[in-house]
């Protein structure tokens, strides 16, 4: 009779110790979770024909970008859940500690009609701009191959919320301190007819409708955000600072931190990405099949930015600048 085999314990999980080192917090927690990349004809161990089963295998597994190991990914912040809350709980004290400062100043008091007529129009209806980046992150996250992904689109989900936050608070306050300007009554009726946000309107429908994971990977990371930040972020933050409105610059200059965050883990993904023959063309393909409705976007809305010079052409260039540093 043979002796048994003694098998020597493993001195940390077997799937992170060929780095045989120590795993830091961020691998232990965040590596190799999903547990429906296992059997690529059965997700989620039932019936290969069941509809969540089908849905996987289309749009998840036989996506034509494609990688050998997408958990090899890993988040350069290597943000958790807890460092995420810490981090933005500082974030949340200080955009919270500028509102609370700006409302002691009456600094709403100070704000030219004209302005506060261009906030109605051009500022409180984007927390359904927002909310559009919130659900695309969700959706993207949720079908991702790759547990380090979804926590990346997950945290730049909650983001997105904050953001919406944001506008929703200073929407409440500008409602009061200007009850005729239908402040919290008419932000629907601009998000759905006004012109200055029709562009970005279709862009996110339409970007909201891409079931292929890719695909919509590219387009919220790389197209839409992107256009979305240089904007309505920023463009709009230059000009509210033109307008003596420097709490709304602060508060887009703190959102716009978030927005470096999620680019620095993109960027980062992307670089893995490219390592594939054939990624590239497909990137490539997919970003001038979506830029057009971007750059539609920043049209409309830029041109109502009259005191930023060339507010749309300096918007698109800052997403042609990004996506180049990429490679693309």
């Amino acid at each position: 009779m043979s002796e048994i085999q003694q098998l020597k314990p493993l001195k940390t999980w077997s799937h992170l110790a060929a780095r045989r080192r120590k795993p830091s917090e961020y691998e232990i927690v965040s590596a190799n979770l999903h547990y429906n990349d296992r059997d690529p004809n059965a997700p989620y161990e039932l019936d290969p024909n069941m509809f969540m089963n089908a849905w996987y295998k289309k749009n998840t597994f036989a996506t034509t970008l494609n990688h050998d190991d997408w958990n090899a990914f890993r988040d350069p912040d290597e943000v958790v859940y807890r460092t995420y809350n810490m981090m933005q709980d500082g974030q949340e004290t200080y955009v919270f500690g500028l509102l609370d400062q700006f409302s002691q100043r009456e600094h709403d008091k100070s704000l030219d009609l004209r302005w506060t007529g261009s906030l109605a129009r051009l500022y409180t209806p984007s927390r359904y701009l927002f909310h559009t980046l919130q659900m695309a992150s969700a959706y993207v996250g949720q079908v991702s191959p790759a547990s380090t992904i979804t926590s990346c689109h997950y945290f730049q989900m909650a983001d997105s919320l904050r953001w919406l936050s944001h506008t929703a608070y200073r929407t409440k306050e500008l409602s009061v301190a200007f009850p005729d300007k239908c402040f919290a009554q008419d932000e629907r009726t601009y998000w759905e007819k006004d012109p200055v946000w029709q562009g970005f309107r279709e862009l996110m429908e339409k970007a909201l409708t891409v079931w292929d994971w890719g695909e919509a990977l590219v387009v919220l990371n790389l197209v839409a955000k992107p256009a979305i930040e240089e904007s309505v972020l920023r463009k709009l933050g230059e000009s509210a600072r033109h307008n003596g409105d420097t709490l709304l610059g602060l508060i887009t200059d703190a959102q716009l931190i978030d927005s470096a965050r999620h680019r620095r883990w993109i960027s980062a993904l992307i670089k893995m990405v490219l390592e594939k023959p054939g990624n590239l063309e497909i990137i490539r393909g997919w970003v001038a099949k979506w830029e057009p409705l971007a750059d539609k976007a920043i049209d409309a809305y830029c041109e109502m930015l009259p005191d930023v010079p060339d507010a749309a052409a300096s918007a698109k260039s800052a997403t042609r600048d990004f996506r180049r540093s990429l490679g693309l």
